[in-house]
């Protein structure tokens, strides 16, 4: 093959690849589209608490420390189980055993003056009604601490999946809005994104003394919130 001839095949097979890979690029280049978003929130009654309560001892020694806190949480247990029954969901979540120490005011090394112990149970019922009764026979038998208070719900996917539902609702409703507004159609939907969780309040609860009535306590709604961004191909 001559030079000529040569030259003329190159140049046509650069002519063939440029062509293709204009082409290639007009058919990746991603379609129109619309992109929105829709929010939800839906309000629904708690159904379950957990309380955590516990025991806090202090004494000169751990051997003491230890053997205190075991005394007055094996009374708190009994209690409890007394009012809820010998099945009640109570279980161990947190124990810890920590030195109490004194800093000298001139510097130099601290030293132990004693010892804290401390063990909290959460108590998980689906009885609302029984919470303040909870709360008060724990500190009458000896508890002296509340780590927290929550208002759940057993089933908390069926809420998920309203909130959910009508957050895309949403998130369409504004889409058709503007391709209307627009004058354009949409296509299909190119993709679908979702977030959300619920909002549980965590309260605080003084303890209630002996001679005074049960704790009120009122375990108001749960928001469960999503959002879901939309993106349309439109035409």
């Amino acid at each position: 093959m001559s030079r000529k001839n040569l030259r003329q095949v190159v140049f046509i097979l650069v002519l063939f690849t440029s062509a293709s890979v204009a082409q290639e690029t007009v058919n990746n280049k991603p379609p129109p589209s619309i992109q929105t978003s829709g929010e939800a929130v839906v309000t629904v009654q708690p159904d379950r608490a957990r309380i955590d309560v516990g025991v806090v001892t202090q004494a000169n020694t751990s051997q003491a420390a230890v053997s205190q806190n075991a005394q007055k949480l094996e009374a708190t247990l009994a209690r409890l189980r007394q009012l809820l029954g010998a099945n009640a969901d109570i279980k161990t979540v947190s124990y810890s055993l920590t030195p109490n120490y004194r800093y000298p005011r001139e510097g130099g090394e601290p030293s132990i003056t004693g010892y804290t112990a401390t063990n909290i149970v959460r108590v998980t019922l689906d009885d609302l009604t029984k919470v303040g009764s909870v709360i008060d026979t724990a500190s009458q038998a000896g508890a002296n601490r509340i780590q927290s208070l929550q208002f759940t719900l057993k089933d908390e996917q069926t809420a998920q999946a309203q909130a959910l539902r009508e957050a895309a609702a949403n998130a369409r409703r504004k889409a058709d809005a503007l391709a209307a507004a627009l004058n354009v159609r949409i296509v299909r939907i190119l993709s679908v994104v979702e977030s959300g969780s619920p909002v549980i309040p965590v309260r605080d609860v003084a303890f209630a003394r002996a001679e005074a009535a049960q704790t009120p306590i009122e375990p108001g709604t749960i928001e469960i919130r999503a959002q879901v961004v939309l993106t349309v191909e439109i035409g």
